[in-house]
């Protein structure tokens, strides 16, 4: 049973993300197309995806595992739209991998915290990745339409939120518990933050090594 279901959240994944490149190369242009994209770069950039896996399971330790994944969709698609529309330092890649290393270093903790902090993180945390996901349709599209922003903007928004949901309910119905302190918790946070740390090195030694040198 936990095979199966896990096998299917893959092949949703995998389906969903062939979604990112479905005209081609060519330009976007229509409502459509903005879902499409909107629906595929959060699945294409496994930095996104884990966190927002994460974002799931953290929700299962608040007053409401519905209600606060929005914190982070909604911070998410201000971030998106302020670098889309404008060019913002909002997106920065190790903003990001620090948002893995935090919560799941979170997670790994086996510590409940308050809903005030956690919905603090996932809005954060969530104006970075949103302002990653802005830059990368400006850059495709230096002049797109407002109906294919909007277009992108509902991809994005409804499928993190989905994933989001989709996650933590896997997670309960697979390991029956709802206790921050659980083994599955911590090794997911592990699994999370491990990323994180990898992704924030990366980011670091260039700039370490030129100071050294330096």
């Amino acid at each position: 049973m936990r095979s199966i279901a896990l096998l299917l959240l893959s092949g949703l994944f995998a389906t969903a993300a062939l979604a990112h490149h479905p005209l081609g190369g060519m330009p976007m242009e229509t409502f459509t197309h903005g879902i499409l994209s909107g629906v595929g770069h959060p699945l294409l950039g496994f930095d996104h995806l884990f966190f927002i896996a994460a974002v799931g399971i953290a929700a299962i330790y608040t007053r409401s595992r519905t209600g606060a994944p929005l914190a982070y969709i909604a911070a998410m698609l201000a971030g998106c739209l302020l670098s889309s529309l404008w060019s913002t330092a909002l997106a920065s890649e190790l903003m990001i991998a620090l948002s893995l290393l935090v919560l799941g270093s979170m997670l790994l903790s086996g510590r409940r915290f308050g809903d005030n902090t956690i919905r603090l993180g996932f809005a954060g945390f969530g104006l970075f990745h949103g302002a990653a996901f802005g830059v990368s349709i400006a850059v495709q599209e230096a002049a797109i339409g407002i109906e294919v922003l909007i277009g992108y903007l509902l991809g994005l928004g409804i499928t993190q939120y989905a994933i989001a949901i989709a996650v933590g309910s896997i997670f309960i119905a697979l390991w029956k518990t709802a206790q921050p302190a659980a083994m599955q918790t911590r090794l997911a946070g592990a699994m999370v933050a491990g990323a994180g740390l990898f992704l924030t090195l990366e980011q670091v030694e260039g700039p370490l090594i030129s100071l050294i040198s330096s």
